[in-house]
């Protein structure tokens, strides 16, 4: 008979080193100090994670600093030198080759042309290539981790949510990962946003902090796909508020957006990751 207490320890472990991951992306990644972290075998741990989460250290420590580099490269004008040697690698030479493999084009053509950029276009040119579907959600009820930071950080709530679901046997195939976000960020400094991982259940789940259920609003939603890196949905968002929301006839209801993300970041390339972005509307009379 399992016993719950043994895999909620394992859970607060891996949750360690998670955190210790992100806090120290601009550092070498010893495993040797994952596993004190973890306080778990050297010879094992390692192997406790990837079954846990999917992939090796270094492909976690890998995916994540070219993340943060995709975001550096469309909204800030850093010298893709500077991001290089952010991210790890010892020249531009290396650091090209591996952004191309991953996101499709080398870092300069990435700034110039991403995914981004299609929305920097006309409204007109825009409106053609993204179209909008209003659609009616039920209430959905979710298994969720605050998060309270850089809304491109939310992965780590990610990471610690699956972390407790996956001993406890509650991960399911096609299972709805959604992210709640509840402030501006062109109004709230970027320490302070909150938003939630979520993991939709068709059933109650027992939870303990720092897990919850969260509930989220049923009602009209517009929802516009956006197909390309996560680094690139700020745009998406300033079209889809600033052209056609105030275009549309219809107002934002009272309610925050949330993000379906139809493919994980583990399996899929970043240019072909599919995210749902859900804009709630107020009822028409």
């Amino acid at each position: 008979m399992r016993d719950d207490r043994n895999w909620t320890t394992y859970s607060d472990r891996l949750e360690r080193v998670t955190a210790h991951i992100y806090a120290h992306l601009d550092d070498d990644i010893d495993l040797d100090k994952l596993a004190e972290v973890a306080c778990l075998s050297t010879y094992h741990w390692h192997r406790i994670y990837h079954a846990v989460h999917g992939e090796t250290i270094a492909q976690t420590v890998k995916r994540l600093r070219l993340h943060r580099a995709a975001g550096l490269l469309a909204q800030t004008s850093l010298p893709i030198a500077e991001i290089a040697e952010r991210s790890g690698y010892p020249n531009l030479q290396s650091f090209t080759r591996i952004f191309r493999a991953a996101y499709g084009m080398p870092p300069a053509q990435y700034r110039r042309h991403g995914t981004h950029s299609h929305f920097q276009k006309s409204p007109e040119e825009v409106s053609a290539m993204h179209e909008i579907t209003i659609t009616t959600v039920p209430t959905l009820k979710a298994v969720s981790i605050a998060h309270v930071g850089s809304y491109m950080e939310i992965g780590q709530a990610f990471d610690r949510l699956f972390g407790w679901l996956g001993p406890r046997q509650l991960i399911r195939p096609g299972m709805r990962m959604l992210g709640v976000y509840l402030d501006d960020p062109s109004v709230v400094p970027e320490s302070q946003l909150r938003s939630r991982a979520c993991v939709v259940s068709g059933t109650a789940v027992a939870v303990e902090p720092p897990v919850e259920m969260t509930e989220i609003a049923g009602g009209s939603y517009a929802v516009l796909r956006h197909k390309g890196p996560y680094a690139t949905m700020k745009s998406a968002y300033q079209w889809l508020y600033g052209d056609w929301l105030v275009n549309s006839g219809r107002e934002a209801a009272d309610a925050p957006c949330f993000e379906d993300y139809l493919n994980s970041p583990r399996d899929t390339a970043p240019a072909e990751l599919l995210t749902d972005i859900y804009l709630p509307l107020r009822e028409t009379s």
